[in-house]
């Protein structure tokens, strides 16, 4: 076994240190050893045990930051914090060094200033984070969302939500947790303004800076769900690949409603990143050519801000309307916007199925109605776990066309250009189905992957835009996860009956003090 200098892994209360000695001599073994040409299915699975582990080592990191903090060693370095002491001493960034300590600080278990140990802030969190459930990132999303839940919350609320974003980590990726927690803040605070809207009014601020001597200014800013609602339905037409584009000559810009294929061949030579792309479009959009109320269409609608809200909200006139470039906006601030537009009723057979009957068989094309119908519906591509909004999605058949497919609503989903490539007849394709009426989601877009993903062939259903359901997929693993807890708790208490009964003096024996015994009970 290897030695760690300035640590003693021989001596009987060492054993920790013995254990990352072998666990050292362990890794570096590993790290010789060639990747083994087994079958897919068991790389994966390895994959997954080299995360268990990676994971479950950041776990035992946290009570060593923790234990290092209740020694002042940062104090006695001279580096003032413990985010510096890390940096200094590991060598981290500073982003780095922050988060282990942000995860300490709310996983790990403090002292008071008596030495009793104090409530950890994010108990369930910090359970899943010792098993090696659920990564860094989970749980810096996890603080963020449980920071932003008002101090009017009640603890008992507030320790419900933090239990089922943290069973939701455990299956699920860390950006999904800003959907769950949207949706339980919606909840926590109806009315959509975990600021009051005094706040928003406050907040908001778009600063200039001064020009360099390079000619170059740095933009700053806040911007409120408003502004954010009619830029994100401008910049998803013009600062996608291909537009205004000022080195292609042949990049389509405002004012024109550019062909299909001009652009897909301008976005074939577009090399721009995604900020010089919304660069780029806005300096189009302010250009003295341009006229507002000529933007064109995007994907078959007009340019302009697409919001959906349920009758329920618009009644109470509270709640969040979400937007088809995947946002969200409080109900107050959508019904502003939506004064001096024609709003739309899309009416639905059940709370999560799919719009009623909206047909134009005769044309391949779906009509703009249609389009709208299926934004209030699905809200973004139907393939399951894809996030692009509905403004990135085309509307695809999802019996072809060309297979006697009609362009009927019960037929049309929403697919983006990446995952619409993925539908074909080859042995790599995907397959689309509505689902059944006897499913969970009757009338929804069921996708099928092929078999070396999922050999069940199971179609599945995309919960990425719909926080409702991922809320409620939350909720029944945590309500399983208790009844096994239940269960196992007694399981427990039945052994210790038995063994209570078990290890009882006959009747009539003498107790071991030397008592007379005790009357029976015949």
């Amino acid at each position: 076994m290897r030695s760690i200098e300035g640590l003693d892994t021989a001596a009987a209360d060492q054993q920790v240190g013995a254990a990352v000695a072998a666990l050292l001599d362990a890794v570096d073994t590993l790290c010789e050893l060639p990747l083994p040409a087994h079958s897919d299915a068991q790389a994966v699975q390895l994959l997954h045990a080299t995360e268990l582990a990676m994971r479950k080592l950041v776990a035992f990191r946290t009570p060593q930051i923790v234990d290092l903090g209740e020694r002042s060693i940062d104090k006695k370095a001279g580096a003032g914090s413990m985010p510096l002491y890390l940096k200094e001493t590991l060598h981290l960034s500073s982003a780095d060094a922050y988060m282990r300590t942000r995860v300490a600080t709310t996983c790990g278990q403090l002292l008071a200033a008596d030495g009793t140990p104090r409530p950890i802030p994010l108990p369930h969190t910090a359970a899943a984070h010792a098993e090696g459930l659920i990564s860094v990132d989970h749980i810096r999303n996890i603080a963020t969302v449980m920071n932003r839940i008002p101090d009017r919350v009640d603890a008992a609320k507030r320790e419900q939500a933090e239990q089922i974003l943290a069973e939701y980590a455990t299956a699920g990726s860390p950006d999904r947790l800003t959907i769950i927690g949207n949706a339980i803040l919606a909840r926590l605070d109806p009315d959509g303004t975990l600021t009051d809207l005094e706040d928003q009014a406050r907040m908001r601020t778009v600063t200039l800076g001064h020009q360099r001597a390079d000619g170059m200014s740095s933009v700053k800013g806040e911007i409120d769900p408003t502004l954010r609602a009619y830029l994100a339905a401008f910049l998803q037409k013009y600062a996608r690949p291909g537009m205004c584009n000022p080195d292609d000559p042949h990049s389509p810009t405002t004012g024109e409603e550019p062909d299909t294929d001009v652009v897909r061949e301008a976005a074939a030579r577009d090399t721009r990143t995604v900020g010089q792309r919304n660069h780029d479009a806005l300096v189009a959009l302010f250009a003295p050519a341009t006229r507002l109320d000529d933007l064109g269409q995007h994907r078959g609608l007009p340019v302009e801000a697409i919001i959906t809200m349920t009758l329920d909200q618009l009644e109470q006139r509270a709640g969040v309307a979400t937007t088809a470039t995947g946002g969200t906006v409080p109900i107050p601030d959508a019904l502003k916007m939506a004064a001096a537009t024609t709003p739309l009723l899309a009416l639905f057979d059940t709370p999560c199925g799919m719009p009623l009957f909206l047909g134009r068989a005769k044309h391949r094309l779906a009509s703009p109605a249609q389009r709208l119908a299926l934004i209030a519906a699905e809200r973004g591509c139907t393939r399951p776990g894809c996030d692009a909004p509905a403004s990135l999605a085309a509307v695809h058949h999802i019996r072809e066309w060309a297979k006697g497919g009609l362009t009927d609503l019960p037929n049309l989903t929403l697919a983006c250009d990446r995952c619409h490539a993925l539908v074909h007849d080859g042995p790599d394709g995907w397959k689309t189905v509505v689902m059944p009426e006897h499913s969970d989601y009757p009338g929804r877009t069921g996708w099928i992957a092929p078999a070396h993903i999922d050999p069940s062939g199971i179609p599945k259903v995309n919960h990425r835009h719909h926080a409702d359901e991922l809320l409620a997929q939350a909720r029944i693993r945590v309500a399983a996860r208790t009844e096994q807890v239940a269960q196992q708790r007694r399981k427990r208490l039945r052994c210790n009956r038995q063994d209570n009964r078990d290890n009882a003096a006959p009747p009539g024996s003498p107790p071991a003090d030397g008592a007379p015994p005790a009357p029976g009970i015949e």
